[in-house]
């Protein structure tokens, strides 16, 4: 009796051999992006820092207000005190000119220098910057490129200053050639400075406190320096402050610049201390940037 096997209909299920399914290796989107961005080289960041200067510049443009600062208080503060205090601290308004005038340049291209740190964090604020992040563009561009546009602010500050005085009968012994290195020193040392302003603008929360202390900062500093008064009408223990204050340093190599139309120690140490600055909170800035992005 022969047994027969029938074959298996459509309807039937035939059981296949599972596979074994291998899990799906996760990507990080962003280290995804990471990888295919193109990293900047030196003349990358050099195009794209002069691109964001650009950018400040038009921006400044189109804030006038920006230039109140720049524009008004040189005028304002040097005709006020050489009024107010050149009678009594040198007894003339004439007299008190050489001494007054490039403490003002000090202090007008310093406190000038606060505002860096201030626009810097308004910009953080309305996420101008995390748009930059999403570019294949330096790191460090965004960060110099408004410092390099602020050069025009500092210039700027430190021509107006000067020429209030010669309206007001400041007559410079040094000459042009001393009055230009005066503005040139003063315009390099408010760029090395704004640097850690700059920092202060990554590492604080809001533009306000940004303003707060950086004011705390740099007032004292100007104040408590021989940019209005000479140092020797201090009391001592003030004195000895004054005379290791870098802003102190600053303003006697301007007056030796622009009066005298010498060149001495005071400016290395001027510039010595303005290189101490870079060196320590431009990587600070870029390093605080990078962690708030």
């Amino acid at each position: 009796m022969s047994t027969v096997v029938s074959a298996p209909s459509a309807a039937t299920p035939v059981a296949t051999p599972a596979t074994p399914t291998r899990p799906r290796a996760t990507v990080d989107p962003a280290a995804a992006v990471a990888r295919t961005r193109h990293r900047a080289g030196l003349g990358d960041t050099v195009t794209q820092t002069f691109a964001m200067a650009w950018r400040s510049l038009m921006k400044m443009r189109r804030s006038p207000e920006q230039y109140f600062d720049v524009a008004l208080q040189p005028l304002l503060f040097t005709a006020m005190f050489a009024y107010v205090f050149g009678g009594a601290i040198s007894g003339s308004v004439h007299t008190y000119l050489p001494l007054l005038v490039p403490g003002i340049v000090a202090q007008t291209v310093l406190t000038t220098c606060m505002a860096t740190g201030t626009q810097l964090r308004e910009d953080m604020d309305k996420g101008v910057f995390d748009r930059f992040r999403s570019l294949p563009m330096s790191r460090v561009a965004p960060l110099a490129g408004p410092m390099v546009a602020d050069l025009v602010r500092y210039l700027l500050a430190a021509t107006l200053t000067y020429t209030m005085g010669l309206i007001l009968g400041y007559r410079p012994g040094g000459g042009a050639l001393g009055v230009f290195g005066a503005v040139v020193l003063a315009v390099v040392t408010g760029w090395s400075i704004a640097w850690a302003f700059t920092w202060i603008g990554t590492i604080a929360h809001s533009a306000r406190s940004v303003q707060g202390i950086s004011m705390m900062i740099m007032f004292p500093l100007t104040f408590l320096s021989n940019a209005f008064v000479p140092a020797t009408t201090l009391p001592g223990w003030l004195e000895a402050f004054v005379r290791v204050n870098p802003v102190s340093h600053l303003v006697s190599a301007s007056r030796d610049l622009a009066n005298n139309g010498v060149l001495t120690a005071q400016v290395g140490w001027t510039l010595l201390a303005g290189l101490a600055v870079i060196v320590i909170f431009l990587p600070l800035s870029v390093l605080s940037y990078r962690r708030q992005l």
